[in-house]
């Protein structure tokens, strides 16, 4: 008896896959979703789509660079020792790179749409908690939920490249790098005013807010349009795509929409077949290694600031103005930033926008992997110049051109690991990768807050030859994005489309 309702439910499975693989009637037309997509072209949906899902950048920059601001207050708070205010950082990247995984791969099962509210909502909470944290263990964890939650924003950069047209994308998507350092010079600025006034647990609900505030926008954008067809729901992939055309003003392509379905979603060991291992691998240590030098370079900008490390000196730190208490000659190292270490930050974190006309021409005109090589070396170079007896003007100038360099490496990796994949594991690649690039995020504390007092030299050595290896891995990527399409699907290995779809 009970076999009847189960052979009732595999007869219509059956026949809704059969309904979903019928051929369309000779001589009618049909069209794929980048071929509308390509046909609609770019208008007001994508700036409605860039805005919004552009300033999820400025939250996760205020979540992520909360910590070079908290840093010297929860030091002097709780007394903490240099690898204690290492291990909050390094906590907050593991949360991260624990949660990327899995919201990757929910991402490619249940939606993008889906994974990036509840990421919000996820990090937004646990972030107000943080505020009320009694202890440092209690800090330390909760910050590491809340890095979590920043993990799934990685969704909003998906959603934004699946609905951009191809010549669109090596311009648009390099540009929302202005969001990242808007809400980093955001959380500067606030950290200036607000921790000398009202505290560093204030500052941390204030920079709860732009997440907040995004949440109730995010029904403006729909899900996508590739996923939903990759996942077989062509009704709703239709209707988002008349949508986008009708607030666009543009015209659909004539036909029906018609795209295979795929008989799998994407899968771990799909990165790791033959045919993708290479480029996953060498995308795993080119992101393993930007993430070291970008967050080595953050960290170490705080720590020059805050014990004075020029020229591989040891000396005593020199007292910044206005703070002469005894808790800042403790053995800890009580120090808090004053106005002229919040102006300096503010200046070098400018600087991540300054090569991004030059890294928009590159991206389209060199190609994603010649000119991730040609930062990338540049990068090698200029944590070595870092080491020079300059000025205090020099110095700044050498952490602009870093944050520079180091912005416009993580714009270029972002963009060709959002183009590799096909849409069936794009998400996951970027979670993987996302994962891996916490690794890195996760050493480079004890590198610019620990070695960096005991040898300054080895530290950006460190830091120098991880991006020589990360240059060279760019350069001799197998696969060039510029110009190619997204693909759809990993068909079966071995089969005459499975060669398109990488």
């Amino acid at each position: 008896m009970a076999t009847a309702p189960k052979e009732l439910e595999n007869a219509i499975g059956l026949e809704e896959i059969h309904t979903e693989k019928q051929e369309p009637p000779k001589g009618q037309k049909t069209f794929t979703v980048e071929e509308a997509v390509e046909t609609i072209g770019f208008g007001r949906f994508h700036i409605l789509l860039f805005l919004i899902m552009g300033s999820t950048g400025v939250a996760e920059a205020m979540e992520i660079m909360l910590i070079a601001v908290v840093s010297p207050f929860i030091r002097c708070e709780w007394q903490l020792q240099d690898w204690q205010v290492a291990l909050v950082t390094t906590m907050v990247f593991f949360g991260y790179m624990v949660f990327s995984i899995v919201l990757g791969l929910l991402a490619d099962r249940y939606g993008r749409w889906k994974i990036l509210l509840l990421s919000f909502l996820w990090a937004a909470y646990f972030s107000l908690l943080t505020s009320f944290a009694p202890s440092y263990i209690w800090f330390v964890f909760l910050r590491a939920m809340v890095g979590g939650g920043v993990s799934g924003h990685a969704q909003g950069l998906i959603i934004k490249t699946e609905f951009l047209p191809t010549k669109y994308r090596g311009y648009m998507l390099p540009l929302s790098q202005v969001f990242w350092l808007a809400g980093s010079l955001l959380i500067i600025g606030l950290a200036s005013v607000v921790n000398p006034t009202i505290g560093w647990r204030w500052l941390i609900r204030v920079a709860s807010i732009p997440g907040i505030l995004l949440i109730l926008v995010f029904k403006f954008i729909p899900e996508s349009a590739r996923y939903n067809v990759s996942t077989g729901n062509v009704t709703a992939a239709l209707a988002t795509l008349r949508r986008i055309a009708k607030m666009n003003r543009a015209a659909m392509p004539e036909g029906v929409l018609r795209e295979p379905t795929k008989e799998r979603r994407g899968r771990f060991k799909d990165l790791i077949h033959p045919k993708y291992l290479r480029t996953t691998l060498q995308i795993w240590i080119i992101w393993l290694g930007i993430a070291f030098a970008y967050y080595g370079v953050i960290l170490a900008s705080a720590e020059l600031l805050e014990r004075d490390l020029v020229c591989g000196s040891a000396a005593e730190p020199v007292q910044d103005s206005g703070d002469d208490s005894e808790e800042s000659r403790s053995p800890c190292h009580c120090r808090l930033f004053g106005p002229a270490a919040y102006r300096t930050m503010i200046i070098s974190t400018a600087g991540e926008i300054a090569l991004n006309p030059l890294n928009i021409l590159g991206i389209n005109f060199l190609g994603r992997r010649l000119s991730l090589c040609i930062t990338m070396g540049c990068t090698a170079l200029f944590f070595l110049l870092l080491n020079i007896c300059t000025s205090s003007a020099g110095m700044i100038g050498f952490l602009f051109m870093l944050r520079a360099l180091v912005s416009a490496n993580f714009n270029t990796i972002y963009i060709y690991t959002a183009e590799v994949y096909p849409t069936t594991m794009r998400a996951l690649g970027m979670g993987t990768s996302g994962s891996l690039c916490r690794v890195g995020a996760m050493v480079a504390p004890f590198i610019s807050q620990v070695l960096m007092s005991a040898s300054f030299i080895g530290a950006l050595c460190l830091f120098s030859s991880v991006c020589v290896v990360c240059a060279i891995s760019a350069l001799t990527l197998p696969i060039e994005t510029k110009g190619r399409a997204l693909q759809v699907c990993v068909t079966t290995p071995g089969a005459p489309g499975y060669l398109n779809a990488i």
